[in-house]
């Protein structure tokens, strides 16, 4: 029961935070540098597939560990290590292949992933070890 309320508590916290962050706060940053290599709409399909297999990496990689330790400390510094790892992949893969990928929007992405898997990861940690069933 545990992986299961893993999973969906990170999924809501990490949809929740790069909703604000993609639908908000950050979009005027990515319109601006990277606005002509991005979709008039998203590709649900590949959306919904990155979120699951990243949440799910999350639980793997730095919530589930940390909940057999009894450490949010875990929580946060795996996560934040899976965040900029994943987020440099795909950041540093796009500068080096993609024309008019901006050098600029690179360490801000770079730091959004790690700030958000940190959240994610320390937030679920300190919802999930209070849920009744997963005790």
């Amino acid at each position: 029961m545990t992986w299961v309320s893993s999973t969906l508590v990170a999924a809501v916290v990490f949809g929740f935070l790069d909703f604000l962050w993609l639908g908000k706060i950050g979009r005027p940053l990515y319109d601006e540098r990277i606005g002509g290599l991005l979709a008039a709409r998203p590709n649900m399909t590949a959306a919904v597939l990155f979120y699951a297999i990243y949440v799910l990496g999350m639980c793997y990689f730095a919530i589930i560990p940390a909940l057999a330790e009894g450490s949010v400390g875990k929580a946060a510094l795996n996560g934040a290590l899976l965040g900029f790892l994943a987020y440099a992949t795909w950041n540093l893969t796009n500068l080096s292949v993609l024309k008019d990928f901006s050098a600029s929007i690179v360490p801000i992405d770079m730091a959004w992933g790690t700030i958000a898997t940190m959240v994610t990861s320390a937030v679920t940690f300190l919802i999930v070890r209070v849920l009744p069933w997963t005790n």
